[in-house]
Parts: structure tokens; sequence; C-alpha cells
């Protein structure tokens, strides 16, 4: 394939003048020859009586190519202008010549004209669209619920390998990314309230804004949000493209449940190595603002200890845990849900992957501001 199309005009007197036409004149691209050829026409003076289109330096041309050549030449024509095309095969000018001719059919015409749609009309379509997508979910949650119930009443319909190879996955491997995220927002908390407090002389205090923050929040919030960009990405990648391969289909020729095998160990591991998380990321928060509070203020890690133990109360460590189960299962259900709807292609995998982790996340943010309206009605 030759490189993009171009066109140059070369003016020869008021009345004449030439176009050299250069590069790819093909369907793939459509959109920069169309662009080139409209401007051109614009461009050209309106005294031009006559113009010819060299052909010598165009690398390839195809039917598309040649119709909108054809229409250009034929918006010339209708400036009364007259054209000659130089170096063009006989075949090429036989086709534009016939193009020239060749009208579109008025339905499809039609068609192509954008559609004018009522925003109430719009509306509605996205409230039914979103409604079933809320009923296709609900469905899924109680096939879901369903094998549940299955795996308890016959515990040997669970798969434990795959339960400990997803504890592994989940949770092992997860630990240097957690880490990482949680030594990170220590060290900012403390920076920032030492930066805040300290003009009130109540640096001290940087110790209960870092363990109420970790412990309660951003601990769990951190973790969840790391959790459903890796793994529940995973969850949506591995089944989509299983999905592609007609695994799932050969799973139910056998009489196997794709709930029991795909679903139920992903989510179940991911309700039990969150809360292993959260307290990983808590501890390594924790950590990481004990270094700068040290480094920052002074303070000693006995200090630190103290202030931290008048600071938190054991409601403070288990509002964070608690939530972190909850997190887990919608994490892993939204993400087993979008693989199973994958159709399509290895397209449709990334499209699925990329929808699972926004509303992972979004479904994240939504509950933990639940918990917290919740538990403030509590006063816990």
């Amino acid at each position: 394939m030759g490189h993009t199309p171009q066109v140059t005009y070369i003016s020869q007197s008021k009345t004449s003048g030439s176009l050299i036409l250069s590069g790819c004149f093909e369907v793939d691209e459509w959109f920069v020859l169309r662009e080139i050829l409209l401007k051109m026409l614009q461009d050209l003076p309106s005294s031009l009586k006559t113009i010819t289109l060299d052909f010598k330096t165009v690398t390839s041309m195809d039917t598309f190519g040649s119709w909108r050549l054809a229409s250009f030449i034929k918006s010339l024509e209708q400036r009364k202008t007259i054209v000659s095309l130089d170096s063009c095969s006989s075949d090429c000018l036989e086709i534009i010549q016939e193009l020239k001719e060749f009208k579109v059919p008025s339905h499809v015409s039609q068609a192509l004209k954008p559609v004018s749609v009522n925003p109430i009309t719009l509306l509605g379509s996205k409230v039914q669209k979103s409604w079933l997508q809320f009923v296709s979910l609900v469905t899924f949650l109680g096939r879901v619920l369903q094998s549940f119930w299955s795996c308890i009443w016959d515990p040997q319909k669970f798969r434990y390998k795959s339960f400990i190879k997803f504890l592994d996955y989940t949770g092992v491997r997860a630990l240097p990314i957690i880490g990482l995220v949680a030594l990170l927002i220590g060290v900012v908390l403390v920076y920032q309230g030492v930066s805040q407090l300290e003009k009130f002389g109540a640096e001290i205090f940087t110790v209960n804004l870092l363990a109420v923050s970790v412990l309660r929040e951003l601990g769990i919030l951190m973790t969840a949000i790391v959790v459903a960009g890796r793994s529940g990405s995973a969850f949506t990648a591995q089944i989509g493209f299983m999905k592609l391969n007609q695994e799932i289909d050969a799973m139910k020729v056998l009489g196997l449940d794709p709930y029991q095998l795909l679903v139920i160990p992903r989510i179940l591991a991911l309700m039990v190595v969150l809360p292993l998380l959260t307290v990983f990321c808590d501890l390594v928060a924790l950590a990481g603002g004990a270094y700068m509070s040290m480094e920052i203020i002074g303070l000693s890690l006995d200090q630190f200890l103290n202030q931290l133990q008048l600071a938190i109360t054991p409601a403070t460590f288990w509002v964070g845990i608690a939530k972190a189960p909850v997190f887990a299962f919608f994490i892993g259900l939204i993400g087993c849900y979008e693989g199973l709807r994958v159709n399509g292609g290895a397209e449709d995998v990334g499209r699925r992957t990329t929808k699972s982790v926004v509303k992972s996340i979004f479904m994240v943010i939504v509950l933990n501001a639940i918990f917290s309206v919740v538990f403030s009605i509590l006063k816990i």
C-alpha cells in the first residue's frame, strides 16, 4: 500500500491549471481523501475554466477512491470547468466515467442521514437499558446465591483447588502493590497533617488523623480499589476468553455448572482475602506514618504507639474490616458477571474488562458512602 493521498494544485494561468494526484486512493484513506478533495474544491479559483488531473504518481486506486474522484470531477463540471485526465489507465477511466453517472438509491440516502432523536425518547431508552442491565445483574446474583447454597448442602461440589489457587492469586501476589500503596498513603497523610496542624501547635494529633483515616476509611477503600483493578479485571478477562473459546459451553455439555466451577471459588477467595489485605494495608500505612512522624516531628516509637492507643478504639478497626467482605463480594460478582457476558471477539473482552473495573470501583465508592451514613446514624 502506498503513502497517504495528496493533491497539489499548480496554476498555469488565470483560467487553467492542473492537479497532481499522488499516494494511495483506497478505502483505508477514505476520510483523508474526502477532506482533501472537499478543501481543494473550495480553494480552486472561481475563474478556472480548464483543469488537468495528473495520475502519474498515484500508487494505487480502488473503487472507493474512484468514486471519490468521480464525485470531485462531477462537482467541477457543474461549475462549468472542463476536466481532462492525464496518465490515467483505460480501466480506471472507465470506472470513473461509470461512477459519475451512479446515483445513490433514495432509501440508502435516507439511511445515511443523521436521525433526529427526541430527548424524551433518548432518556426513556437509557432508562430502559439501565433497567434491563439491573434485572440481568439481579438474575445473575440469584444464580450465584443458588450455587452458594448448593455448595453448602453438598460440599463435594465446591472446587477447593480452584479456591486455594485464587487465594494465592488475589491475596499473596497482591501484597507488593498493596504494601506500596499503603506505605505512600501513610507518608502522605502524616506529611500533609503536620503541615496543617503545626500552625496550631498540635502536631501530635497527626497520629490521630492518620489512625482514624487509615483504619476507618482509606485502608479498606484503597485496598478494594487496587483489588478491583487487579483481580476484578483478571476475572473478567479469564472468564471472557473461556467463553470465546467455548470452554463454558463444553462444561454445560458435560453437565458441569459454570457458576460452581468459575464464579463461586473466585468470589469466596476474594471475600476471604480482602479483609486480610486490609489488615496488611492498615499495618503498612501506620508503619509509614510512624516513620514520617519520627522524621518530621521527632516522635519516638513509644510516643507514637501511646498516642495511637489513645486515638483509636476497637470499633475504629472493626469498622474498616466489616466493609471488606461486602466490597469483595461485589467486586467478584461484577468481574464474573462481565466475563460471562463477553460475546463477539477479543475486542469485547477488552470492553467488558474496562466496564468491570469502572463498575467495581464505582460500586465500592457507593457502598463506602452507604456504610459511612449507616455508621454515622448508629454513632459507631
